[in-house]
């Protein structure tokens, strides 16, 4: 469904920042749902709008839907949908009009375009809002709408980019219960941008992510826990100076009283660890163990957090 080699573009940004992707080796399958993770900056926009033909590479390839994206890109337009972060519809037309209309752009007879249209509105339950302008719909029903309009040409793939991004988090979970539901449907392939990273975690099949315009991990959520980040064992002490000493012996950090250090399998360590300090003479006066997230993922790799980037 996706097939990129090399792909690179390096251009100049407001404020003399630089922006680049160095060098993207990528193959998505068709039916996955894939979620492009990096902080801002770090290259996911300029690939995504590379792969959706809006900037060119400056060298190497890509294929995307079965066309290449700088020698046929009105094919790979033709053949896949785009959910931008802004509203794509206009302010003017009622809901359906503006389907219909994205339906005749891209080519479908009157009728067509109109059948499609009451499917999706059915689909993604905008019926009812079918006869009222966009203006007027809440964020998520806007989104949804953004949604319906990348979809109008039935894509065998789509690309989000951040949807749900400033929603709340009700209407965040509508969004994504309607684009599994569409996926169930119709079997389309996903690739889709988030800083919400336990969306990630728990809906996508795949994980890649991208710092420094490279690909950096690329794999399920829980393969890049397990590999990448491990579990993070807690324990505190009485004071600093035991502190000090139990990170040593179990090759973590301390903060004050607080000791943190990150096993493979902390159900299997803990226990080793307590009779380890038990036997230095250490009193530990509380334990806790805690699986990895995404963020610890990518915090291992490049001493940041993806939180970090999270918009308010």
């Amino acid at each position: 469904m996706i097939h990129a080699r090399g792909l690179t573009r390096v251009f100049t940004m407001k404020k003399e920042t630089v922006e680049a992707v160095r060098g993207i080796d990528l193959d998505v399958e068709p039916g996955q749902l894939v979620a492009f993770l990096g902080p801002n900056g770090a290259g996911k926009s300029t690939t995504l709008r590379m792969l959706t033909t809006l900037l060119p590479p400056t060298s190497g390839t890509a294929t995307v839907a079965g066309h290449d994206v700088a020698r046929d890109p009105a094919a790979v337009r033709a053949r896949i949908g785009y959910v931008g972060q802004k509203n794509s519809a206009g302010e003017n037309f009622r809901v359906r009009d503006e389907l219909v209309t994205q339906g005749r752009c891209y080519g479908l007879t009157t009728a067509r375009a109109r059948a499609r249209t009451s499917e999706l509105l059915d689909l993604l339950d905008l019926t009812p809002l079918a006869g009222r302008k966009p203006g007027t719909l809440s964020g998520g029903q806007r989104r949804r709408l953004d949604i319906a309009l990348g979809l109008i040409h039935r894509p065998d793939l789509l690309f989000l980019d951040e949807p749900s991004t400033g929603l709340d988090p009700k209407s965040r979970a509508d969004i994504w219960s309607h684009i599994l539901r569409l996926r169930e449907t119709y079997g389309t392939t996903l690739f889709l941008t988030t800083h919400y990273l336990e969306e990630a975690d728990s809906m996508a099949e795949r994980v890649i992510i991208i710092d420094g315009g490279r690909i950096i991990a690329d794999g399920t959520a829980e393969r890049l826990k397990n590999d990448l980040a491990g579990d993070l064992l807690t324990i505190t002490t009485d004071t600093a100076r035991d502190a000090a000493e139990a990170a040593r012996i179990g090759g973590g950090e301390a903060d004050g009283l607080t000791v943190r250090l990150r096993v493979a399998n902390a159900a299997a360590a803990l226990p080793e660890y307590l009779r380890a300090l038990e036997a230095a003479g250490i009193k530990v006066v509380t334990a806790e163990t805690a699986r990895p997230t995404l963020d610890d993922v990518f915090l291992s790799l490049t001493g940041r957090s993806l939180d970090d980037d999270l918009p308010a």
